[in-house]
């Protein structure tokens, strides 16, 4: 099985980091794509933007984050994909760029994720 981790983008690349996948919707600002290490950018796993407008990134908010986000993975044809391309490697490295690393979609497609293995 799969080794899945989550990193914020703007950390250092580390060939540890294994296969490595943008899941955010909006690229990050800053950040240049030849200099971003990512093998893949799967928008389509990010919350939808009326989710992510919601959710504003208040920690308040994140109880009904949580589910919401979880029923839009659960419709999502590119979960299907992502599952296939964790498959494939040893270890997955998914790529966000929020400030709040305890607040985050990250950690639930993170969790959602490793159920599903």
């Amino acid at each position: 099985m799969a080794n899945v981790n989550i990193k914020r983008i703007y950390d250092p690349y580390s060939k540890a980091d294994g296969y490595r996948i943008l899941i955010d919707r909006l690229w990050p600002r800053g950040i240049k794509k030849e200099n971003a290490h990512i093998d893949k950018w799967l928008k389509e796993v990010a919350p939808s933007t009326e989710l992510r407008k919601q959710f504003n990134h208040q920690p308040e908010k994140w109880g009904h984050f949580i589910p919401a986000y979880l029923s839009e993975l659960n419709s999502s044809s590119a979960v299907k994909e992502l599952l296939s391309d964790i498959n494939s490697y040893h270890t997955v490295t998914l790529l966000f760029a929020a400030g709040d690393t305890e607040h985050n979609h990250a950690l639930v497609l993170q969790q959602f994720v490793n159920q599903h293995l």
